[in-house]
């Protein structure tokens, strides 16, 4: 029987098991396949809906699910912190226990870097409990200054703190405080989004000054005191609430294995995902993949799935002695959220050459409401 390990729960890795799991032949008290995940929390996230959380859109147990609903005939949830990788052995060792199987796909995402002075005097609102006391303390906001703070690069869901800064600004004119706050947004970037091209770019930052949003590019963080943000070209800000996208960084399990690269991310190939070890492969936010523009491939969860989906795909074909024979090219599509219940579709291929050719939309109620979709479906699907 072949045994497929699955490293990490995130948006690639419950793609990956799901896709593998409905084509494997498995059914009750019949298993053809083993798929084993490997997770550290107990909860699955659905990290797009974190903004909302912030805003209040959301209650904290709408946006994750049990990791143990993911179970299914011959697929197995191994809670618990990953000690060591081997991918020339293919195996993982797992609460002092070691598995071995004939393909991994690793899918283990960033790891959050926890920094005690920002902490201190802000929120994290790439975790559900910084979004959760954001929203607490947005409710209690009566007037003055909030800040949203790009803390470094990379970072995952890179039109995140965008969308928190236009949903924040829809919160307080909806509470009549517009008069009596200031936004502001920081960012070391040069643009927002800059990935994306220059027409994105701009876009995104025109719906920001039609919002009255001051925008803060070339704004490297260097450090924090009390409820001052520092910058290294010199430059402070004053604040009264801070929301923050902590420090990102490759998993330390991966860090220390042979699958790191320069960069510390894990190299790829940039269609078929496999890694220079043969039947390893690695998706999502954990990979490295340069693009034709000097810049690698964002960090989106639309691609983990997409990547997912690949991998799993052509394991199966693999399995049944075929050649493998889909691959991933680089397009995408994801929502920015924009306030008043409208939000943009942005879409395009960011393999495209010499650079990504990718547009965003107007702002509109039914790419709001097709963001809403993906969520409601995803749990549904998936769990």
């Amino acid at each position: 029987m072949k045994r497929i390990l699955v490293l990490g729960a995130g948006t690639g890795g419950v793609v990956t098991a799901r896709e593998l799991s409905k084509n494997s032949g498995n059914e009750e008290d019949i298993n053809l396949v083993e798929i084993f995940v490997f997770e550290k929390e107990n909860k699955s996230l659905y990290s797009p809906s974190l903004p909302w959380l912030m805003v209040g859109s959301r209650k904290p147990n709408q946006i994750y699910e049990d990791i143990k609903k993911l179970d299914a005939p011959g697929l197995k949830v191994i809670t618990g912190e990953i000690e060591n990788i081997d991918p020339k052995n293919i195996s993982v060792t797992v609460n002092g226990e070691e598995y071995k199987g004939d393909y991994m796909v690793v899918s283990l995402g960033v790891e959050q870097v926890y920094e005690e002075p920002l902490a201190k005097n802000g929120h994290n609102f790439f975790t559900v409990e910084g979004a959760t006391k954001f929203n607490q303390d947005l409710q209690r906001f009566e007037d003055g200054k909030i800040a949203i703070l790009v803390s470094s690069l990379p970072f995952k869901s890179p039109a995140a703190p965008y969308e928190a800064a236009m949903l924040i600004d829809d919160f307080i004119a909806k509470h009549g405080m517009s008069s009596k706050t200031e936004i502001s947004l920081f960012t070391p970037e040069g643009g927002p989004m800059e990935f994306a091209g220059k027409e994105l770019s701009d876009e995104l930052k025109g719906l920001l000054v039609q919002k009255g949003i001051k925008y803060y590019p070339n704004h490297q963080f260097t450090s924090i005191s009390g409820n001052t943000l520092e910058f290294s070209n010199g430059e402070k800000y004053e604040f009264d609430l801070l929301a923050y996208t902590p420090k990102h960084q490759s998993p330390v399990a991966i860090q220390q294995s042979a699958l790191a690269g320069n960069s510390g991310w894990v190299n790829v190939d940039r269609n078929t995902m496999e890694t220079a070890f043969p039947d390893v492969y690695a998706i999502g936010d954990i990979t490295d993949i340069p693009l034709e523009m000097g810049v690698s491939l964002p960090k989106i969860g639309f691609f983990a799935k997409q990547q997912g989906a690949v991998v799993a795909r052509n394991i199966g074909r693999k399995m049944a002695g075929k050649q493998p024979d889909k691959s991933f090219n680089g397009e995408g599509q994801f929502f920015i959220e924009y306030g008043k219940g409208m939000a943009s579709a942005t879409e395009g291929n960011f393999y495209d050459s010499p650079a990504p050719e990718v547009k965003m939309k107007t702002p509109e109620h039914l790419s709001h409401w097709s963001k809403w979709w993906s969520e409601k479906y995803w749990f549904f699907k998936n769990f």
